[in-house]
């Protein structure tokens, strides 16, 4: 039995069999230039024979060295939009051209982009300095259309490139070109002077304006204006890429208003609160990156929902790794951790005050957080010695130490941590007792979170786990059991966060997706709300009265379900 073969190309159009060719060949060959540009004068054929490749390229069954991964007619367009426009082709939050050139450099997966017609862009310059910029990626191809004789054709092509002018007669087999043009008879010319519909006009100043238009118009003209429109310019801007989305007006409105800045009109997140009435969330309080009342924490890298001395805050480590403990009915903050640790992955909060996080080398570094206080006075004569939480945490010590692989993901779990390792492995350590272990992922784990589920009417729970990999699967295990031989969730990129919480609703799994999807599942009914906060979310935690919190680069958002 052999595989199924390829699906067959056509030729293409006008005898352009010799550049057809020619990119076919550029695409296969593992030293050939990371960037190829199709120039030529206006009419030559350069977007038609794009579209052939194009249009073949992105087919399913492809092979690999033919395949184009993303492609972005550019006309209109900005190095912003574009950058949006390729994310959500390539699984990618991309909240700005390094947003997205980040992220294709951290992933060493062939990837081939296709740009028609950059010489009609709305800015032409800086997506030069983009294609540029992804052509020098070693496993990236780009392949770039611009009208010959025009500045942007000189800069693209002034480096090492392979470079494909139309209007040379090489790149033309005149005879199939005879046959193409007698089988294919030119139809009739346009009509003069038919315009295209006119767009309906909106308002940057009106949030319900800006939210019922077209989002391509709106990015457009709020990327040329120089105004702050109240605030609804750096809000736009800041979560463009979900805005951008096909969606209903509500749920524009209530990503618009989870962007919106605090220095911005006093008015507007009642207008945009009233506007959202209808969405999926209800928005509780939002920071984002530059408030001032209360102040924004900072990129969120990890959160935990406190118990027991931290209950009613949230436990919040930035990209510096310091580790802030916040109020969360407000989001201020209540104090901070005196150690910080950077490259922080994961956060775990242990139900007596004491925190620990998980850098980026797999270690852990726990504290108590300044908020609780040891025993003092006549409580510290009796105290009869380390506590169960202390015992556990010595345990979790004492099996880091033993293990080889790197761990890359971290909860706690009641009287358990749980620890993910970069081979796919769960670990779950409790004192006093054998560590289970399971291979649950392909790669790294890359979330981990527990919940203590009830199983009697006395009161007794099992720990249920849900564990999130780079594999682009979310799986649950109760460490007692077998994991379920089926993934919870699958999807075409990693996993960045996951959360679980039994709420007044039933069984809530949220999960954070790579490519800027939040997700939130209630498991007892099977309903599902989204969110998409305009950047990647990096961590997820539930309030004890259910809410969800999202935490990422530029925001930190508490939602309630409608």
């Amino acid at each position: 039995m052999t595989a199924d073969a390829s699906p067959p190309w056509s030729r293409p159009a006008d005898g352009r069999e010799p550049a057809a060719a020619a990119l076919l060949s550029w695409l296969g060959d593992p030293h050939a230039p990371g960037l190829a540009v199709i120039t030529g004068a206006e009419g030559s054929g350069k977007s038609r024979l794009l579209a052939w490749l194009i249009g073949h390229g992105t087919r399913p069954g492809t092979v690999g060295e033919r395949r184009v991964h993303g492609f972005v007619p550019l006309p209109g367009q900005t190095a912003t939009t574009a950058a949006w426009m390729l994310g959500e082709q390539l699984s990618i939050a991309a909240r700005s051209p390094g947003d997205l050139l980040a992220a294709l450099a951290a992933d060493p997966r062939r990837t081939v982009i296709a740009l028609p017609e950059l010489h009609s862009a709305e800015q032409p310059g800086p997506l030069v300095e983009l294609v540029l910029s992804l052509a020098s990626l070693e496993h990236l191809r780009v392949l770039v259309e611009v009208r010959s004789g025009t500045e942007w054709e000189r800069a693209l092509t002034a480096g090492p490139c392979a470079r494909m002018d139309l209007d040379e007669p090489r790149w033309t087999d005149e005879a199939r070109r005879a046959s193409w043009a007698a089988a294919h008879p030119a139809g009739p010319e346009p009509v003069a002077g038919r315009d295209p519909e006119p767009e309906e006009p909106f308002d940057l100043d009106d949030p319900a304006s800006v939210c019922a238009a077209d989002p391509w118009s709106v990015t457009t003209a709020y990327e040329r204006s120089e105004e702050s429109h109240g605030g609804l310019r750096a809000a736009w801007l800041r979560a463009g890429a979900s805005l951008t989305r096909e969606q209903p007006a509500a749920e524009r409105a209530l990503v618009l208003l989870a962007a919106l800045g605090d220095a911005g009109d006093p008015r507007l997140p009642a207008v945009l609160g009233a506007l959202a009435r209808d969405a999926s969330w209800t928005l509780v309080w939002h920071r984002v990156r530059g408030d001032v009342n209360p102040p924004w924490p900072g990129p969120v890298r990890s959160l935990a929902a406190g118990t027991g001395p931290l209950a009613g805050q949230l436990v919040a480590a930035d990209h510096q790794g310091t580790v802030r403990v916040l109020d969360a009915d407000s989001a201020r903050s209540t104090g901070r951790l005196p150690h910080s640790a950077p490259g922080v992955r994961a956060t775990a909060e242990h139900g007596d005050g004491t925190v620990s996080v998980l850098d980026e080398h797999g270690l852990l570094h726990t504290q108590r957080a300044t908020e609780s206080s040891r025993p003092r006075g006549l409580a510290a004569l009796l105290d009869d010695g380390p506590s169960e939480q202390s015992r556990l945490l010595d345990a979790v010590r004492e099996y880091t130490r033993r293990q080889q692989e790197t761990f890359t993901a971290l909860t706690g779990a009641g009287d358990r941590v749980v620890l993910g390792d970069a081979a796919g492995t769960v670990h779950v350590v409790a004192a006093g007792a054998e560590p289970r272990t399971r291979a649950l992922h392909r790669g790294p784990v890359t979330a981990v979170a527990g919940t203590a589920l009830p199983v009697s009417a006395a009161g007794d729970t099992v720990v249920l786990l849900y564990t999130g990999g780079a594999d682009g699967t979310v799986r649950a295990w109760a460490p007692h059991t077998d994991p379920m031989p089926e993934p919870v969730a699958a999807r075409g990129c990693a996993v960045n966060a996951v959360a679980v919480a039994t709420t007044g609703a039933g069984l809530a799994l949220a999960i954070a997706w790579a490519d800027g999807l939040v997700e939130h599942r209630l498991l007892d009914d099977d309903r599902l709300r989204t969110f998409h906060p305009g950047s990647q979310a990096n961590a997820l935690a539930f309030t004890a009265d259910g809410d969800l919190v999202v935490g990422t680069d530029e925001a930190l958002v508490r939602m309630r379900g409608r």
